[in-house]
């Protein structure tokens, strides 16, 4: 966003452990009415809270939010002159206290560990100027990036050394800078969110996998369902073939057995016929006087 700073606060007075603004204001206001750039920068701002809120949607001690006012000295404060980055986490804080913003001296002096800054033509020199200043010598903070959501290739990170201040982010092979702080890749994704499809900046963990947004989890998760229940309706399915096959195997062996009854009977039939015969035939050679058992 397009606004002018002050940062009057030197790094040591910022220190967690000796800076306390002499009476803090309590007039302090939260929403100047603005809205972001474009909805894309408006998209890309809830990309990066919502899918870090998934990715720990089991853990209570951090805090993310974007597009808030951050107060962190009375002087600037009263002057009213700096709007929240775009997107911010603080770790190790609690995570379900409710706030409109994010005020210093009531965090315990805590500033941002990460803050991306979602730029635009008008704002792209304050963004690389002014805050990263800003950012490196008071805040403090030990990750900021820029993106650029209608320019893919203005991605930039830089990574805070106590002695050196802020150090450009070498790229990995895939394009992607590696934010320390948070323990994530951030990298572009191709898609489509919200019904706009274009070039997101998305979090990626430390395999490679997309960190991702509540909705996207939740249609993994069904899918994975859905192929769990298909796999069992297929495992179902081949026991219930498997039964079959058993039950065919069991009547054809049943049909066997009667056909060699049925064999036997006959063999036995024949041989009782046989017996009969011979009978007949001795009864008639006695009735002729003449002994069937001569030989």
């Amino acid at each position: 966003m397009s606004v002018e700073l002050t940062a009057n606060t030197s790094p040591e007075t910022a220190t967690e452990t000796e800076w306390e603004p002499p009476m803090p204001p309590t007039d302090l206001i939260f929403d100047d009415g603005e809205p972001l750039e474009s909805n894309r920068h408006r998209i890309a701002m809830n990309v990066l809270i919502r899918s870090l809120q998934q990715a720990w949607s089991d853990r209570h001690d951090f805090y993310t939010g974007g597009n808030m006012f951050i107060y962190y000295s009375s002087e600037q404060a009263r002057n009213r002159d700096f709007r929240g980055p775009d997107f911010f986490a603080v770790l190790d804080v609690d995570g379900t206290k409710e706030r409109q913003g994010w005020v210093v001296w009531q965090e315990g002096g805590r500033y941002p560990d990460v803050i991306v800054e979602l730029m635009s033509p008008s704002t792209a020199r304050i963004d690389k100027g002014k805050k990263k200043e800003l950012y490196q010598q008071t805040f403090r903070t030990p990750d900021y990036f820029v993106f650029d959501p209608f320019e893919a290739n203005a991605f930039q990170g830089w990574h805070l050394h106590s002695s050196e201040g802020y150090q450009l982010l070498e790229p990995n092979e895939r394009g992607w800078l590696w934010c320390e702080s948070l323990g994530f890749w951030l990298g572009t994704w191709s898609g489509t969110i919200d019904r706009e499809e274009a070039i997101w900046l998305r979090f990626y963990d430390t395999e490679g996998n997309l960190v991702l947004l509540p909705e996207e989890a939740e249609r993994q998760k069904a899918e994975a369902e859905r192929q769990k229940a298909e796999a069992e309706r297929q495992k179902a399915e081949q026991s219930q073939q498997l039964a079959e096959a058993e039950r065919q195997k069991a009547q054809q062996a049943q049909q066997l057995a009667e056909a060699e009854r049925q064999k036997a009977q006959q063999a036995q039939q024949l041989a009782e016929a046989e017996r009969q015969k011979a009978e007949r035939l001795a009864e008639r050679l006695r009735s002729l006087g003449l002994d069937p058992e001569e030989p």
